[in-house]
């Protein structure tokens, strides 16, 4: 029975499933199929479907928040069906800090350890203990810890040998009882106060102010990773681009500005179809409406080439794209 995908992903391109499974029962997925072609789906925040879906959409829609008490930390057990923005809310009204810098990044408790969420300095893996999930080859519960997770800069072993093979059910919070604010971004950095609650504020009044909220103009938030070059490399670029925002990543290599790569290249308000680079937040692509996914996969390419010609970067799109059966992946051809 075909179902709308309009509603269930937030860049809301006009695309329908012949499938969907919304999952609100860990007992559900012990008789769900998982015949193929099948994709899982949070809150949609950061996954477009390109066309319609020739298969089944399974939402995971599990709920529930437990706190327990340790002591030099708190472990927080959360339902993969929560809301990410909300459990951050939620903690710190319960006095519990450390996961402020991360406020109001859209989707799900259960899709943030696949993408390795981070924000202003700072990333998930820093406080997940545990993972558990169902695993849809063995029809069995497993746990990782947070080494087995092999996580990266927006990677974890859930986009790779993990893939379409784990269902997860349930992320593990370790938060220190002592906090330690990062400070580290420049809007972060203009505080006079210093309090959990003035971090969480701030950061949200950061991201409102260059991101577009994606239930009044549909986008998927920030569409390209931050390109990792060599140290090497950023010292070619300095010396044409000296303002170019960079990061120490590791000790031989630095992390660029994406959105300031695009912003720069004079792509803002750039459009193909009703698909455009957000007047405001580069990084951001958004959709007016008529649109289709081809319109989408054209921009990026056009932003792909356009980047690499004047800085010799590739940049990478961190959201997920199904096409018609599986995930897929656009890159552009380097313009000779």
């Amino acid at each position: 029975m075909a179902h709308s995908l309009h509603s269930l992903h937030t860049f809301a391109l006009n695309s329908q499933c012949q499938n969907f499974v919304e999952i609100t029962q860990l007992e559900q997925l012990k008789t769900q199929s998982f015949s193929a072609p099948f994709c899982l789906l949070g809150e949609g925040s950061n996954t477009v479907f390109l066309n319609d879906y020739m298969g089944t959409v399974i939402k995971i829609a599990l709920k529930g928040i437990k706190i327990t008490e340790r002591e030099s930390d708190t472990l927080i057990s959360i339902a993969a069906g929560e809301n990410w923005h909300q459990l951050v809310s939620y903690l710190l009204e319960k006095k519990i800090p450390g996961l402020e810098n991360l406020a109001l990044i859209p989707g799900t408790v259960g899709a943030s350890p696949v993408q390795n969420i981070g924000a202003y300095g700072v990333e998930i893996a820093k406080f997940i203990e545990l993972v558990e999930y169902f695993d849809i080859t063995t029809n069995t519960m497993h746990s990782l810890n947070n080494e087995q997770c092999e996580f990266a800069y927006r990677d974890s072993i859930f986009k790779h040998a993990l893939k379409n093979k784990a269902v997860i059910t349930q992320v593990h919070l370790a938060l220190p009882k002592k906090w330690q604010p990062v400070l580290s971004y420049g809007p972060l950095q203009q505080l006079d106060v210093i309090t959990p609650q003035a971090v969480f504020e701030q950061v949200i009044k950061t991201r409102n102010s260059k991101l577009p909220n994606p239930y009044t103009l549909p986008n998927a938030g920030s569409f390209f990773k931050n390109p990792i070059i060599t140290n090497q490399q950023l010292a070619e670029l300095l010396k044409q681009f000296a303002d170019l925002p960079h990061y120490e990543y590791g000790q031989s290599h630095h992390k660029v500005a994406a959105g300031w790569l695009i912003d720069q290249s004079g792509l803002k308000g750039h459009r193909e179809a009703g698909v455009e680079v957000h007047e405001q937040q580069a990084l951001v692509l958004v959709n007016h409406g008529n649109s289709e996914g081809s319109d989408l996969i054209k921009m990026i390419k056009h932003i792909q080439q356009v980047v690499y010609t004047r800085y010799n970067i590739m940049l990478e799109h961190e959201v997920r794209l199904i096409d018609s059966c599986s995930e897929c992946h656009i890159n552009a051809e380097p313009e000779q």
